[in-house]
C-alpha cells in the first residue's frame, strides 16, 4: 500500500506527538451534545425540532465503511444509491440526487456525485469525527437542494475551541469484504490560543467479495486506491476564534457497470471561517464561513483517458445572531455558492455549465411556557446556464447535440414553522410544517445523451419549473432513565416532482431514436405530481444490569413514494426495514449482535424489477486498554455472518451488483 507525500507526512506527524510527547497525552475531548447542523443558535439534540441523528466515533467505528452513503446507510429513515463500495451517495426518505445536501463542516461540499451514482463523494469515513444527519426539509438554512436532508460530516480541520497541549489519535484496519487495508491519523497541539490540526488516511481495497449463491465470488472492478488528508490552524478565545484549513482527497476506482473503466479523481479544498460572539449592540454574534473547491476527475477506459469531469466552486456564508426582541432570538443570515461544470469527452452527456446561488435566510425561535416555537423563511435567486454546443453556435460549436448556449433563471421561496412540546417528563412531541422550492439542477435542465453507468440515453428539459412541495413531519419522543425512543410520520406532497423516468423509447449509442435495434433506453427528466409518506422508529431499552450493562437497539423505517395522478410508484424506492440489536458492556469490553432486515420491494415502476427481502446478522466487538500512556481499543467486527445474498432496491445496479458477502474486519485505535 503506497502512501502518497501529504498521507506519509500526516501519520508521521501524529506518530512522532504521540511517542515523543507523552508528557502531553491526554484522551481526546468528548464531542459537544450541541448540534450544528439545521439550528443556526445551536440546540441540544433532545430539543431540536427536525429529527437528527448523530454519528460519533464509536458508530464510526461500529458502522464505518469505504463510503460516506453506506456509513450512514443503516439509520432511521436513509438508505443509499450503492454503485458498489466505492460510489454511494446518501438517500432520505426515498430522495436522492441533488435533494440531499452533504456537507463537510456546515459548507456544501463540490463533486459530481449528484450528477451520476458512479462519481464518488469526496468524504472519507476514516478522518471524520462526527456525522449529524437532518431527516426532512433543511432548505430554510441550506437552500432548496436540502428538500430531503443534510449529512454533514465534522472533521474540526478549523478548530473552534483552544486547546492546550497535545491530542489526537491513530487508526489501522484491515480485513472486510473487499480486503481493506487502511490506516488513518489526527493530531492536534496548541497553547495560548493557537491550535494547529493534521490529519491523513490511507486506503487501499480489492475486489468486492459478494455471496457464492450468485455465482460469481468478487464484484468486478471494484476496487479503489484512496488517499487524503489536511491541515488546519485556528486562533480561539473566549470572543470566538479565526481559522483556515487545505484538504486533498485522491481516489482511483473501478466503475462496476463498466469492466474496463475506472475513474481517477481529485479533490482540493481551501477553507476560512470564524466567529465573534458576545458582542454589544443589536448583533450579539457573527459567524462565518468561506471555500473553495478544485475538483476533476477524468474516467480511463483499458487505462487510457476518455470522458473528463472538472467543477470549481466557491461558497460563501455569514450569520449573525440578534439580541432577544421580547420573547424571540434568532439569526439573520446570508449564503451565496458559485460552481462552474464541464465535462469533456465522447461520454459527456451534459454540456459545460455555470450555476450561481445567491440567498438571504432569517430563523427565530421563542418560548411560551414550555412550548417551543421556530420559525423562518429563505429567498434566493438561482442561476443555472449552459453553454451550449448545438451545431448554431458559432461561438462554442462543442457537442453537436447539445442545444445552443441558454440561462434559467428562478427565485426560489421556502419556508418553516416547528414546535416542540413536553407532555410530561417522560413524554415531548415535536412537529414542523414545511414549504420548499427547488430550482433545477443543470443536468435536469440540460442533459442530452448516452449515460454509460446506468446503461439509458438521458434528456433534461431546458423548460422545467421549480420543485414545490410541502411537507408534514411529526414525532413522539420518549426518554426515562436510560431509556429513550421515538415514532415519528412524514408527508410531502410535490406539485411538480422532477423524475428520470423511462418514456419507451430506444436509442442508439449516436442519439438516434431507434425502437428496433437501439439499446439505451431513452430516460427523460419531467415534473409530475408525486408524494411521498412513511414511518421511522427507534427505540434504546436498558434491559439488566447484569455482570454488565445489557442494551437493545430497535429501529424500523418504512418510505411510500407515488405519481398522484397515475398512481405508480417512483423508482428506486427503499423498502421496509428493520433491526434490531443486543449491546452488552463490561468495563472495557463492549460486545454487539446485530439482525438487519428489509422486505420484498414489488412497488416498482413499470421499468424495475422487485427486489426480494433479506436478513443479515452482523457482530461486533471490542476492548479497551491502557499502555505507554496512549488509550488502546482493538475491534473485531463480522458482517453478514450467513453470506446471504442480499440487494439494493435502491440502487440502479441492483441486478447485477449484490451487497457484500460474509467478512470480517479488525481495527487496532490509539487515542492520545
Amino acid at each position: 500500500m503506497q502512501m502518497k507525500p501529504y498521507v506519509r507526512a500526516a501519520m508521521l506527524a501524529a506518530a512522532s506527538i504521540n511517542f515523543s510527547v507523552p508528557v502531553f497525552a491526554q484522551a481526546l475531548k468528548e464531542l459537544p451534545a450541541v448540534v450544528v447542523t439545521g439550528n443556526p443558535l445551536g440546540s441540544d439534540l433532545s430539543d431540536l425540532v427536525s429529527p437528527v441523528s448523530v454519528m460519533d466515533d464509536h458508530d464510526l467505528t461500529l458502522r464505518g465503511a469505504s463510503t460516506l452513503g453506506e456509513t450512514v446507510g443503516t439509520l432511521p429513515g436513509v438508505s443509499s444509491t450503492w454503485f458498489g463500495p466505492n460510489a454511494s451517495r446518501p438517500v432520505i426518505r426515498g430522495l436522492d440526487g441533488d435533494r440531499v445536501r452533504i456537507l463537510g463542516n456546515g459548507n456544501g461540499t463540490v463533486d459530481a456525485s449528484s450528477l451520476s451514482f458512479d462519481h464518488a463523494v469526496t468524504v472519507d469515513p476514516l478522518v471524520i469525527e462526527r456525522v449529524e444527519v437532518v431527516r426532512g426539509p433543511a432548505a430554510l438554512m441550506y437552500g432548496g437542494n436540502a428538500i430531503g436532508g443534510v449529512v454533514n460530516a465534522l472533521d474540526n480541520r478549523i478548530p473552534q475551541a483552544p486547546q492546550d497541549g497535545v491530542s489526537g489519535r491513530v487508526d489501522g484496519v484491515v480485513g472486510g469484504a473487499d480486503s481493506t487495508r487502511a490506516l488513518a491519523g489526527r493530531a492536534e497541539i496548541g497553547k495560548n490560543g493557537l491550535t494547529l490540526h493534521a490529519d491523513g488516511f490511507t486506503r487501499s481495497t480489492s475486489d468486492l467479495r459478494i455471496p457464492d449463491s450468485t455465482g460469481a465470488s468478487r464484484l468486478r472492478n471494484s476496487a479503489a486506491d484512496t488517499d487524503g488528508g489536511g491541515i488546519g490552524a485556528s486562533f480561539a478565545g473566549d470572543k470566538g476564534y479565526i481559522g483556515a484549513s487545505y484538504g486533498v482527497y485522491d481516489s482511483t476506482y473501478g466503475t462496476v457497470a463498466e469492466e474496463n473503466v475506472t475513474i481517477d479523481m481529485r479533490s482540493e479544498r481551501w477553507d476560512l471561517a470564524g466567529e465573534l460572539r458576545d458582542l454589544d449592540g443589536f448583533i450579539t454574534g457573527v459567524k462565518f464561513r468561506a471555500g473553495h473547491t478544485d475538483y476533476r476527475h477524468v474516467e480511463l477506459d483499458d487505462g487510457e483517458p476518455a470522458t473528463r469531469f472538472f467543477s470549481k466552486g466557491t461558497d460563501l456564508r455569514l450569520e449573525a445572531s440578534h439580541r432577544q426582541i421580547g420573547a424571540f432570538r434568532g439569526v439573520i443570515g446570508a449564503q451565496y455558492d458559485s460552481s462552474d461544470f464541464s465535462a469533456l469527452g465522447d461520454e459527456a452527456f451534459v454540456p459545460s455549465t455555470h450555476t450561481h446561488n445567491r440567498a438571504l435566510f432569517v430563523f427565530e425561535e421563542t418560548r411560551v411556557g414550555d412550548l417551543k416555537l421556530t420559525f423562518g423563511g429563505r429567498i434566493e435567486r438561482v442561476e443555472v446556464g449552459s453553454e451550449g454546443g448545438g451545431p448554431d453556435d458559432a461561438n462554442n460549436p462543442g457537442t453537436p447535440r447539445f442545444d445552443p448556449s441558454q440561462e434559467r433563471r428562478f427565485t426560489a421561496r421556502s419556508a418553516a414553522f416547528g414546535a416542540i412540546y413536553p407532555l410530561n417528563d417522560m413524554f415531548s412531541v415535536a412537529s414542523q410544517l414545511a414549504h420548499t422550492e427547488r430550482a433545477p439542477t443543470f443536468y435536469e435542465l440540460y442533459a442530452d445523451g448516452p449515460h454509460a453507468a446506468t446503461g439509458n440515453y438521458e434528456l433534461g428539459d431546458s423548460t422545467l419549473d421549480k420543485e414545490r412541495s410541502n411537507s408534514i413531519d411529526a414525532q413522539l419522543r420518549i426518554r426515562k432513565g436510560e431509556h429513550s425512543g421515538s415514532i415519528g410520520v412524514f408527508h410531502s406532497r410535490f406539485s411538480n416532482y422532477i423524475a428520470l423516468a423511462g418514456t419507451g423509447t430506444l436509442r442508439d449509442e449516436d442519439g438516434l431514436v431507434n425502437n428496433a435495434t437501439g439499446e439505451l433506453p431513452e430516460f427523460l427528466y419531467q415534473g409530475v405530481p408525486a408524494k411521498f409518506y412513511g414511518v421511522e422508529a427507534q427505540a434504546h431499552l436498558l434491559l439488566c444490569h447484569c455482570a454488565g450493562d445489557l442494551h437493545l437497539d430497535l429501529q424500523a423505517d418504512m418510505v411510500r413514494a407515488s405519481n398522484r395522478d397515475t398512481g405508480e410508484p417512483l423508482p428506486r424506492i427503499a423498502p421496509v426495514r428493520g433491526l434490531a440489536a443486543l449491546n452488552w458492556q463490561r468495563e472495557a469490553v463492549k460486545l454487539r449482535l446485530e439482525v438487519q432486515g428489509a422486505r420484498r420491494q414489488d412497488r416498482v415502476d413499470a421499468e424495475s424489477t422487485p427486489t426480494a427481502g433479506y436478513t443479515l446478522v452482523n457482530a461486533f466487538a471490542s476492548y479497551a486498554f491502557q499502555s505507554g500512556g496512549v488509550n488502546w481499543e482493538a475491534w473485531l467486527r463480522g458482517n453478514n455472518l450467513f453470506d446471504t445474498e442480499a440487494r439494493n432496491a435502491v440502487s440502479f445496479l441492483k441486478d447485477i451488483a449484490p451487497m457484500a458477502g460474509r467478512s470480517v474486519m479488525a481495527g487496532l485505535r490509539a487515542s492520545f
